[in-house]
């Protein structure tokens, strides 16, 4: 069952979150290795895709926004793609794309970075956007200042936070086939909200790296190992790190509340994205396989329309007559 704990440090400026995704990051992995368009994630992909499915939960959870928070890491290696949605009440879903072999890679720079140029990005799309409003979108290289490899999600985003929040935060995560599961522990902010959306909090950039409380709890954390961060559970976990400290804890989100598997995808979605591309599009597919399919990245739901589909679709979207399915033969 997936989980989502909250916590503070009773008296110290540092809160914390640990999630644990098991079986709706194991649906994720399963909806992927029924589609036999594509087959199952290499295990490599498997483990960048569940930190970053993990992370976003925790970064979700973090804020306040109405709207959906979108992970995105762009790759200019085998690992073209990997996006995670989380929606604010913790729904998820994730997808990746790799193009050619993989084999004996398993670094992030090999896989996404050889050349330089990928990019991790956050954006936040909100519910309900006001007139010429656009998402907001913060980008950070899979690099360090000094142009050094990042080999880890988890440095990708901490160095993230430090940019975008101008907040110390520390991150451990960890994936397998089985669970995606992570940890943030971050020093609270001097004044006003979180800044994923972008507020200067000059403040708080003068803190960085100075608070004795905030370093002494992220130098346990850090001690946690993948082994343990997967295969505990939540309370043996914070257990472990923090019994020394005393922590105020809130209810543990968990099922209908807690972070959990949903796609957004549907026909009427994709009868609105064909319509888009155009009628040509969809004759040329028409004449080619006999039918239109479009399989959903994220859920691998495949949805097919065949000629007389399609005839209703664009005698809809121009109001005009509906003609005859032997106009397609």
């Amino acid at each position: 069952m997936a989980e989502l704990h909250k916590f503070l440090f009773d008296g110290l400026p540092v809160r914390g979150m640990l999630v644990r995704l098991t079986d709706a990051w194991q649906t994720v992995l399963a909806r992927r290795s029924q589609n036999p368009q594509t087959g199952p994630y290499p295990e490599p992909i498997v483990s960048i895709l569940g930190e970053m499915a993990a992370a976003a939960v925790l970064f979700q959870s973090n804020i306040k926004f109405d709207g959906a928070l979108v992970l995105q890491l762009q790759g200019d290696g085998p690992l073209k793609l990997a996006v995670v949605e989380v929606q604010p009440d913790l729904r998820f879903r994730a997808t990746a794309k790799t193009v050619g072999a993989i084999e004996g890679l398993s670094r992030l720079s090999e896989l996404a970075n050889p050349g330089g140029t990928g990019r991790c990005a956050i954006t936040l799309d909100p519910a309900r956007r006001l007139p010429g409003q656009q998402p907001y979108q913060g980008l950070v290289p899979l690099h360090g200042d000094r142009g050094e490899p990042i080999e880890r999600v988890q440095e990708v985003l901490a160095h993230y936070m430090l940019q975008s929040e101008q907040l110390d935060t520390r991150l451990v995560l960890a994936a397998n086939d089985t669970v995606a599961a992570g940890l943030l522990i971050q020093r609270l902010p001097l004044q006003g909200e979180v800044n994923l959306a972008g507020r200067n909090l000059a403040q708080d950039e003068d803190q960085i790296g100075r608070n004795e409380d905030y370093n002494r709890i992220s130098l346990l954390a850090a001690s946690l190992t993948s082994e343990e961060l997967l295969t505990l559970g939540a309370e043996d976990i914070l257990h472990r790190l923090f019994w020394e400290e005393s922590l105020l804890r809130f209810e543990p989100l968990v099922q209908e509340q807690g972070p959990r598997f949903a796609c957004r995808c549907s026909r009427e979605r994709v009868s609105a994205m064909l319509k888009g591309l155009g009628r040509e599009e969809s004759d040329a597919a028409l004449a080619e396989r006999g039918n239109v399919e479009v399989g959903c990245d994220f859920c691998g739901q495949q949805y097919r329309f065949d000629a007389v589909d399609v005839a209703q679709l664009f005698a809809q979207a121009t109001g005009g007559s509906q003609p005859s399915p032997d106009a397609w033969q």
